[in-house]
């Protein structure tokens, strides 16, 4: 029964508190009418006295905390559960006085993660009302959010529900799982079944998807990315100050690189690409990375920070034959030495620009191609009619993700947090210690010499026994650790598990147990990557 928050302010004086509504029995019975048939004592009891109480739900489940992006100075922490408040008041303490929050990782509470759609009234109304009937459910990592839906679709979104795409939802985008027209990759290969709960939202069509794209040619849809542009004289002196790396080079030049927290945890990793002098697209991870950012921008109006995500769109095209697929497209050169690693420039492929990254989170050779909204679905039918001869194919982010994990790449919400710092993460080759000071620097350098945890690689070898994040890890009956990241990597031929253990259990070779259910699983940790430690694919 969902209550206004305009309604709850209509109280006066004579109402005991507006957390404290008048009981309606109506709406009790038949919950009455199952406990008196389950428990026979109850049956002659009378209900003497009853409220209907408030609950206050997001859309995502998780608290309201944080200062507010309007009014400076004003800061919320709302929607707390009492089992909660201890801990809410901790961190908000922290957070008031240090700048920060030490004791706790807060970027899934913080009220500036929303994006707009996630603001409109029908959208709150419909997700609290199903979240405070799952409230006590137990639900599968995958399982979709429901209504309402879709919200955001890419403008290849015709083209995938022609090839029969499994969508899930991602901040509101409608992202393609895996395509049932692939099912015809499943002939001559052998595909693992997982167990039950991991084996839902799940078809052995993934890994024929991962496995073709490192065989030929894949066609990703990597449009929900979050993408920002920092513009304005003052960019480049701005960026450098916000990053861990140096980001103020030739343009063309894209860096991987941190965002850090005053404490030097890790707020977010991006890539920065210059394509001007004083323009920069920077791939980012959500709502929070641009609040940080517009939170620091100089008042001087010198430098602006701005959301292009839903004017545009972005192909991702990976595989040992992507360049022959584009090469023919372009008058430019995409050679290797025509764009390198980790290098961008404009280019038009058939009659559509694009600014092309020569970047890759599958580990294969081929770029990220971005275009505007309105001319994305001529891009993807200009790059499919290329790549379908050559035994190219469609592949979703189950696909994807086997594949980044099996190329040790991490992602920031899931593998790494405010809480972790890049040394413990294993992204300490971002840090430029020698460049100009940097948000977080001073406190990087004081953690440096003292990790005692790092985000370890483990592999699995039953086929079978695939986890799907958050569970516990045992060394000699002890829980030590928790996975982050799972799935099973289709071309090395292992379950794949990234977790956080103690120092001293990240020496290749360590045994170690995962907790699943009522299960111990044998797991091992491995060296990193686990696919192509050359490079070899990626620079090629």
């Amino acid at each position: 029964m969902p209550v206004s928050a305009d309604d709850i302010l209509t109280f006066d004086e004579a109402d005991v508190m507006p957390s404290v509504l008048k009981f309606t029995e109506e709406d009790f019975e038949p919950a009455w009418a199952e406990t008196r048939s389950l428990l026979p004592a109850t049956r002659e009891a009378k209900i003497e006295e009853g409220i209907n109480g408030l609950f206050s739900f997001t859309t995502d489940n998780f608290p309201l905390l944080g200062e507010s992006p309007d009014v400076k100075g004003f800061w919320v922490a709302e929607a707390v559960w009492v089992t909660h408040s201890a801990g809410v008041g901790r961190a908000m303490a922290e957070w008031l006085v240090d700048g920060h929050c030490s004791s706790f990782d807060l970027h899934e509470c913080d009220v500036n993660r929303f994006e707009p759609h996630q603001l409109a009234p029908e959208y709150v109304l419909a997700r609290d009302c199903r979240n405070f009937v799952e409230v006590y459910d137990i639900l599968h990592p995958l399982q979709p959010s429901g209504d309402p839906r879709p919200l955001r679709t890419s403008p290849f979104h015709v083209r995938q529900q022609e090839h029969g795409a499994f969508f899930l939802e991602a901040n509101g985008w409608e992202r393609p799982h895996w395509y049932e027209a692939n099912a015809s990759l499943l002939e001559g290969r052998s595909i693992p079944t997982p167990n039950d709960w991991a084996a839902r939202y799940w078809s052995p069509v993934v890994g024929a998807e991962a496995q073709a794209t490192r065989e030929t040619v894949a066609l990703y849809d990597m449009t929900a990315l979050k993408r920002l542009e920092v513009s304005g004289p003052g960019a480049a002196a701005f960026l450098e100050r916000m990053v861990t790396g140096r980001v103020a080079k030739s343009v063309g030049s894209v860096t991987y690189t941190l965002l850090l927290d005053h404490d030097g945890g890790i707020r977010s990793d991006i890539t920065v690409a210059r394509l001007g002098r004083d323009l920069f697209q920077v791939g980012a991870n959500g709502n929070l990375d641009l609040d940080w950012l517009r939170r620091h921008l100089p008042a001087d109006g010198s430098v602006q920070a701005r959301d292009i995500t839903p004017g545009t769109c972005c192909i991702g095209l990976w595989g040992p034959l992507a360049r022959k697929v584009l090469q023919p497209l372009t008058d430019e050169d995409f050679s290797n030495d025509g764009l390198k690693y980790f290098r961008a420039k404009r280019a038009h492929i058939g009659s559509v620009p694009v600014t092309a990254m020569r970047l890759s989170y599958v580990g294969e050779l081929g770029w990220e191609l971005y275009t505007t909204a309105d001319l994305g679905l001529k891009l993807w039918d200009t790059l499919w009619a290329a790549a379908r001869p050559l035994g190219g194919v469609i592949a979703g982010r189950g696909a994807f993700n086997s594949l980044r994990l099996e190329k040790g790449y991490r992602s920031f919400g899931t593998d790494m947090t405010y809480e972790h710092d890049p040394y413990e993460a294993g992204v300490g080759f971002a840090v430029r210690p020698d460049k100009d000071d940097f948000i977080g620097k001073a406190a990087l350098e004081r953690r440096k010499g003292n990790v005692r945890r790092r985000l370890t690689c483990l592999t699995i070898d039953d086929p079978h026994a695939v986890v799907l994040g958050k569970e516990p890890v045992y060394d000699a009956g002890r829980a030590v650790g928790y996975v982050t990241s799972a799935a099973y990597g289709y071309t090395i031929g292992k379950g794949i598990a990234y977790a956080w253990l103690p120092a001293e259990l990240t020496s290749p070779g360590t045994p170690v147990r995962i907790g699943y259910f009522d299960r111990l699983i044998e797991a091992v940790v491995a060296e990193e990557p686990l696919f192509d430690p050359t490079m070899s694919r990626l620079r090629g």
